[in-house]
């Protein structure tokens, strides 16, 4: 059985290698990501931060408890992107609007209207310019949001439980 601190460095290196992949794709197969597959990577980023800060720091049990919560919440709004992204892969809009990045977005309008222009989606988000045993790359980013969640319920959650049981 591996220890705590392992795993959360094995989830912290699962987000870097999904970032690298990311960034693989944009820049040697010139993918430019949408403004939901930012907000997908800033999920991963914070995960990988969270998790590597929490393998450095090995909390005791009840603070091992806030970092599983946070990367969770964090793998949850990664995760409701996701699927709003694959609705809209799957349900283009019927206006096509290429709409802006979103470094213009943040310098040229204030948080509470750009979360909106997201989330409505242009389409850019709903191309499809790249899939892998014909899943998305919103799919990919949804599956590895539920791997995280699903592994940490199992591994932190239920190895914390079975130890207090024993004690």
């Amino acid at each position: 059985m591996i220890s705590q601190r392992l795993f959360f460095f094995i989830i912290s290196g699962m987000s870097v290698l999904l970032i690298l992949a990311a960034l693989a794709l944009q820049y040697l197969e010139n993918i430019a990501p949408c403004p939901m597959c930012i907000l997908q990577r800033f999920a991963f980023i914070a995960i990988g931060i969270i998790t590597f800060i929490a393998g450095i720091h090995n909390p005791s049990k009840g603070g091992k408890f806030y970092y599983y919560m946070i990367t969770i919440s964090c793998c949850l709004a990664g995760g409701g992107v996701s699927i709003r992204h694959l609705y809209l892969e799957n349900n283009p809009p019927e206006l096509f609007d290429c709409g802006a990045d979103l470094g213009y977005l943040l310098e040229a309008f204030p948080l509470t209207k750009i979360f909106p222009m997201i989330f409505r989606g242009t389409g850019d988000c709903s191309e499809v310019p790249w899939t892998f045993m014909g899943m998305s790359l919103a799919a990919w980013a949804l599956a590895w949001f539920i791997i995280f969640t699903v592994s940490i319920i199992v591994f932190g959650f239920l190895k914390h439980l079975r130890s207090e049981k024993t004690i």
